[in-house]
């Protein structure tokens, strides 16, 4: 019996071994079978009509929409995950097609070398810049890259270490689901001098707690840099406080060249150090009571050259008890402290000097505002900023949006 819909199946290494029973029938009463020629010389038991096409996607659409229902397509692993069947129901319409998938490569990969792919970035050397590839690998915390010809394996290496991305363990997953099937594990520098199957899947694995590699860049701004130029901790990335939250933060902290700023729960030092380059002949005090924020904040500093930074390691308020009152306070945190932080460096802060504070949760927002009203006697301003940032994954762009954060600005008249 002839299918009343155009049949995409996902085939594996094994063939039609590895198919089910449904599959292979609906193969065998295929009216057209269309796909590559490595796939379809797996099926020699089929006696009908062919068309053997390759990556000319275009040519395959038309050809299938002119042969119209019995026809089944061939495509690789399952084809609604990358290629194919997803190209086709955009073209054609989903209303035309069954799908019945395979395993994917990159879920096998996945698989064989025992780490969830949920949060993972995934890509196409086939299809993607490999220095748009390296930047994003290098942030990320785990990694599935489909190599290609042109560049296979060892030459992405090459590129990830070329920009000192070296923090990773590789796996070079060779011919999945075949009986000659191979996984390597190595070193990122281990890849270079190895050869590969053509058919392979690169897994990245980031290892534990290493720092962010700084983006390598001549053009820094005065600030709302890219998060990526800062180094920050693992795993506490995501404590940064974002490019666009600091570039309104900062704009907000009414700063002059000549100003004195608290920065408390300086973190890596990203606001303190824009606010430095700001304050250009004034002073700017980082304070942060974590050892490991305290080294990375240093070398932040050091990164951007703010020679009127200066590093404070210790717990508030004693650790501002001998600091010069400044003229503006950034407070940044997740909790209540920033309200017990707000009110231990109110009392410090100049008349006409102004705090911003940086907040995550609605809840500490409304008390710290409460506070301002009815102790300070000062009406605050409130901004709630959320942001999505646009990403491309697969041939497709989406949007990642951050979790909101909360600014509330106070003046002491």
């Amino acid at each position: 019996m002839q299918n009343s819909k155009i049949t995409i199946v996902g085939i594996g290494d094994d063939g039609a071994p590895g198919l089910t029973q449904h599959a292979n029938e609906i193969i065998r009463n295929a009216k057209l079978l269309v796909g590559p020629a490595s796939l379809l010389a797996r099926f020699p038991e089929y006696r009908g009509p062919q068309e053997t096409i390759g990556s000319d996607l275009d040519r395959l659409a038309n050809t299938i929409d002119q042969s119209g229902p019995g026809t089944v397509v061939l495509a690789s692993g399952d084809p609604l995950f990358y290629g194919t069947a997803r190209f086709l129901c955009d073209r054609l319409g989903k209303d035309r097609f069954d799908v019945l998938p395979h395993v994917s490569s990159m879920q096998l990969a996945f698989a064989r070398v025992k780490e969830s792919w949920d949060e993972a970035y995934l890509t196409n050397l086939a299809t993607q810049p490999i220095d748009r590839v390296v930047e994003r690998i290098r942030t990320a915390e785990k990694v599935g890259v489909f190599t290609s010809e042109d560049i296979p394996p060892q030459k992405l290496a090459e590129a990830l270490l070329a920009k000192g991305v070296t923090y990773f363990t590789a796996y070079v997953c060779e011919n999945l689901g075949s009986p000659d099937e191979r996984v390597t594990r190595s070193a990122i520098p281990d890849i270079v001098n190895q050869r590969f199957s053509p058919l392979n899947v690169m897994v990245l694995v980031r290892h534990p707690g290493t720092p962010d590699q700084q983006l390598a860049t001549h053009s820094r701004r005065l600030f709302g840099n890219p998060d990526e130029l800062f180094r920050q901790s693992k795993p506490k990335r995501g404590l940064l406080t974002p490019s666009e939250i600091r570039t309104v933060a900062l704009s907000e902290m009414n700063l002059k060249p000549t100003s004195i700023v608290w920065d408390i729960g300086a973190g890596s030092g990203s606001v303190a150090i824009e606010a430095a380059q700001i304050a250009r002949t004034g002073k700017v005090y980082a304070i942060e009571m974590d050892a490991e924020d305290f080294g990375l904040m240093t070398e932040n500093a050091k990164l951007f050259a703010v020679d009127n930074l200066v590093p404070v390691l210790g717990e508030a308020p004693i650790a501002w008890a001998t600091l010069p009152d400044p003229d503006a306070i950034f407070i940044g945190g997740t909790g209540r402290s920033v309200t017990d932080l707000a009110a231990s460096s109110w009392e410090r802060l100049q008349k006409n000097g102004c705090l911003v504070a940086n907040m995550m949760s609605m809840e500490y927002v409304v008390e710290l505002q409460q506070m301002m009203i009815s102790q300070w006697n000062v009406e605050p301003k409130l901004w709630m900023i959320q942001i999505s940032r646009g990403t491309y994954q697969l041939e497709k762009h989406r949007l990642e949006t951050a979790n909101p954060n909360f600014l509330v600005k106070a003046i002491k008249e």
